[in-house]
């Protein structure tokens, strides 16, 4: 018995030990595997049938554990306004099809245990309804109805009821509930309104076995082979799909349901593939994201620019692709339209105090996504954020590259990045958890938000703002999950997966230039199982997946074909396996490879300037033993750009293992929703949260107490703003809470625009004193403020104003203005957008300190050349009064 016990181990070891190449395990965790040939996740697999072709049998999950309890909202204007943030109504549905009656505004039961999973039919058909009377009967008796939270929404502002939710097809993304068919009718029984859906949807075409098959010629691009057949099939099929995104006009298309050219997704792209594969393309691409010889900020939150301000990984683009090209007048084209750009961000989104860049988190410019809910755009656009200052020092330097290339003066440049590299890790390091914070933000005082954002801690490795032992520690610390490196870490409760709780592959792509820059090759290994799995089993380069289940079905929008995600599988062969780094005066090779995809790797066919070259790559690790041009050995892995003709470059690296760095896994996780904090008399006071196991107090912007209470006594006559957050037992911090800015009443003062020029005739309502002020392209392009400040001190200043022109989340029209205080420059005063048509709906700017001397003052307002927004017509908003408050 024993006998033969060991002869079925040796005959197993032995089978193990003679596997085919082609079924080589290259990574294995809990959830799935992944070998040269196939992808295995459960019952869910993909085989690599040939290098032309993959198929898969991967089912969705998503239908067959879709929730009977549903949680939902109901919203005037496609705003969150209903009921506070957590105060959502709920039902169990069981074979019914409608639901009860719902009174608008009325806080809902709590919510039901539910100890056993009992899940939906697909294609439920059910009927919400909602009694609309509180806010109609308030608009009819005085023009406008008050929501919880005191905001006034005026009657002629009104444009319709609609719902959101948390089970597909509702939506927790309020401003596209209009565009989701989530608007809701009258019932035609009094001020009833309803709608009808179909919860847990269900398409069969999600859920058959599918192939994918080349079936374009792509034997004009660079041919890749290896002796991982799944690398090579993938390859070949991101090189078909950057095909079928070539659009009509040579230029790149987003995705295959994304039309049009995006300036991030582009410029992203470019860097990581398309500089080398498609340059011509590419230019034209860039291009198209020019206007005024500036770089065009992409629509986006309150108006795009300056509220975003992630423009400058163009630059980043340029410069790729100047690398590759060479090409004198492409550099000075390009210098000019970083150089005018980046003098028009120092004017307006600039932190003299910090010697950070404001404005949002670079690609998560969804805000409820990434941000708390309490935060305006105007707070969006004063925060500051890791990955958008990094791509503004690395535009800095770049910059300075050009300069030094057309021979003109770059010290000032220079001088500009390290000042900003600087900040970054004075400001954003967090040396207790080894890696950045993801953006400083607040009101009045800012304070960091110590999440996990895994772009931005990439591009700081990337460009070198973070040295060699942080980046050692990003990868050591960096919290990894089963289906990859989520976009922020911990994810945010009560949001859906997009930006939030997801993986984004071309973000995953960064992750692992950085991972192989900083030596790690167990992060690089997980990290290229995460793309290799999800785009063989998808059979497409999606634009994102849930990184609970790992499925591209359930996030709130996704995309096949989707370029950054393609172009960031091309990169892991260009960049890691070949090891592929422009400079302007060639190439330089540093291939980076996990010992499990050891072997040779042969790049054939790739055309460079006045060169076509074939490239082979033996072996594994992260050191070159041998470089040969031509047969030639080199003591420098560098193919110079002034050679012409074919060649052949043969590497042999040094196989040697680089697994000696640690990662950490995690489950993925969410953080406490943020308390409501009230003023009652001296006391703060705040809701107490569900698994909180202490409160954090922050008193202008700096933590000063722990609790487990749930109020605190105030100083009497104090001027101060607080926030509070929640602590859970994994010791995450929750969101802090919308800033209270306790002030005494003598220390504020509203001083009314309209006595200092013309009353607007426009008919909009619900504003302060006599009237408002209208500022455009036209109208008061100038304004003088006189005030008098009773005594010396800091003062903050904000305006109270509205603006219209555009929705919340979209468009390009955020009106901006230059403060100058006794003729000396503040900074800008930003009015972004607050909905469509929505004029009487008024909110407060930016805010700005100011040290004021005792009496008489002159502010300002004007409109200036580097306050063109994207837009570059409209640029227009309503200014109610001016506030300013000692603190």
């Amino acid at each position: 018995m024993k006998k033969a016990l060991f002869f079925l181990l040796v005959g197993l070891f032995s089978c193990q030990r003679n596997k085919p190449e082609s079924e080589k395990l290259l990574y294995r965790s809990e959830a799935f595997s992944v070998y040269t040939n196939k992808v295995v996740q459960g019952k869910n697999v993909a085989t690599i049938d040939s290098r032309k072709q993959i198929s898969s049998n991967y089912k969705s999950p998503a239908s067959s554990s879709y929730s009977r309890l549903i949680k939902f909202k109901f919203s005037i204007n496609e705003k969150d306004n209903e009921l506070p943030v957590g105060d959502d109504h709920w039902v169990l549905i069981g074979s019914e099809h409608r639901s009860p009656l719902v009174v608008f505004g009325e806080k809902p039961a709590p919510l039901p245990e539910i100890t056993s999973p009992n899940y939906l039919p697909v294609n439920y058909k059910y009927t919400f309804r909602v009694d609309m009377s509180a806010v109609i009967k308030q608009f009819e008796k005085q023009g406008f109805y008050k929501t919880f939270a005191g905001k006034k929404i005026a009657k002629t502002d009104f444009k319709g009821f609609y719902i959101a939710g948390n089970s597909e097809p509702l939506s927790w993304d309020f401003v596209n509930l209009a565009n989701k068919n989530l608007k809701l009718k009258p019932a035609g029984e009094g001020n009833i309104y309803e709608i009808t859906i179909k919860l847990n949807p269900y398409n069969s075409d999600d859920y058959q076995e599918k192939t994918w098959q080349l079936s374009r010629d792509i034997s004009h691009k660079a041919q890749y082979q290896s002796e991982q057949p799944i690398v090579d099939a993938l390859y070949n099929l991101s090189l078909e799909e950057a095909l079928k995104n070539i659009e009509p006009d040579s230029t790149l298309r987003t995705g295959a349901k994304w039309d049009g050219v995006w300036t991030r997704d582009i410029s992203y792209s470019i860097f990581l593939a398309f500089a080398y594969h498609e340059p011509e393309i590419a230019k034209i691409s860039l291009l198209k994201k020019v206007k005024r010889n500036r770089i065009i900020q992409d629509t986006g939150s309150g108006g795009a620019w300056p509220v975003s301000s992630d423009r400058v990984v163009w630059a980043v683009a340029a410069w790729e692709l100047y690398k590759f090209t060479g090409e004198q007048n492409w550099l000075k084209t390009a210098y000019t339209i970083v150089k005018n750009s980046l003098q028009d961000d120092k004017k307006n989104i600039a932190n003299t105090q910090t010697g950070l860049y404001r404005g949002e988190s670079s690609f998560l410019d969804w805000r409820e996504q990434t941000y708390p809910k309490w935060m305006s755009n105007a707070d969006i656009y004063s925060s500051q954020n890791l990955a958008t200052n990094v791509l503004h020092y690395q535009a800095h330097i770049i910059l300075a590259k050009m300069a030094k290339e057309l021979d003109k003066p770059h010290k000032e440049f220079d001088n500009q990045a390290v000042a900003i590299k600087k900040a970054i890790n004075k400001q954003l390091w967090q040396a207790d958890k080894g890696y950045y914070a993801q953006y400083l933000y607040g009101r009045n005082y800012l304070n960091i938000s110590p999440r996990f954002e895994a772009l931005g801690e990439a591009l700081a490795v990337l460009f070198g703002v973070a040295d060699s032992a942080q980046a050692t520690q990003i990868f050591a610390h960096a919290p990894l999950t089963t289906y990859g490196v989520t976009c922020i870490y911990p994810q945010i409760s009560g949001i859906p997966p997009y930006h939030n709780n997801a993986v984004w592959p071309f973000v995953q792509s960064y992750w692992n230039l950085a991972a192989a820059k900083a030596g790690n090759e167990q992060a690089l290994n997980r990290g290229l199982a995460a793309i290799y799995r999800a785009s063989a089993l998808f059979l497409s380069n999606y634009e994102n997946f849930v990184a609970q289940t790992g499925d591209f079905l359930g996030t709130e929008i996704n995309s096949d074909r989707m370029l950054w995600s393609m172009a960031g599988n091309l990169a892991m062969v260009h960049r890691l396996f070949i090891g592929m780094k422009f400079q302007p005066q060639g190439i330089h090779f540093q291939p980076v490879i996990p010992k499990n995809y050891s072997g040779k790797k042969t790049l054939t066919n790739f055309r460079y300037r006045h060169a076509v070259l074939e490239i082979s790559v033996n072996g594994f690790g992260n050191q070159i033993v041998s470089f040969k041009i031509d047969g030639k050995k080199s003591d420098k892995a560098f193919f110079p750009a002034k050679l012409a003709g074919k060649h052949r470059i043969e590497i042999e690296m040094n196989k040697q293992s680089f697994d000696n760095q640690t990662i950490s896994s995690v489950k993925n996780h969410f953080t406490l929703a943020s308390p409501h904090l009230r003023q009652q008399g001296n006391l703060l006071k705040w809701n107490a949260i569900a698994g909180a196991t202490r409160y954090l107090i922050y008193r202008n912007g700096q933590l000063f107490q722990e609790t487990e209470a749930t109020e605190w006594q105030l100083p009497a006559n104090e001027t101060a703003e607080y926030k509070v957050s929640a602590v859970d037992s994994l010791l995450w911090e929750s969101f802090t809470c919308e800033p209270l800015f306790v002030k005494a009443k003598k220390n504020v003062q509203l001083i009314e625009i309209e006595q200092f020029t013309g009353i607007s005739k426009l008919p909009y309502s619900n504003y302060s004193g006599k009237g408002f002020v209208e500022v455009s392209n036209s109208k008061n392009k100038t304004i003088y403020i006189e005030f008098e400040a009773k005594e010396a001190g800091n003062y903050w200043l904000d305006f109270r104003y509205a603006n219209g022109n555009g929705a919340w989340n979209t468009d390009n029209k955020c009106a901006i203005r230059s403060l100058w205080l006794d003729d000396e420059y503040v900074g800008v005063l930003v009015l972004p957008q607050r909905g469509l048509n929505e004029w009487s709906d008024w909110g407060f700017s930016n805010t700005h300190n100011l040290p004021l001397k005792k009496g008489r003052h002159t502010l300002k307002l004007s409109f200036e050349n580097w306050n063109i927004n994207m837009n570059g017509k409209q640029n227009k908003a309503m200014l109610d009064y001016m506030r300013l408050v000692k603190n």
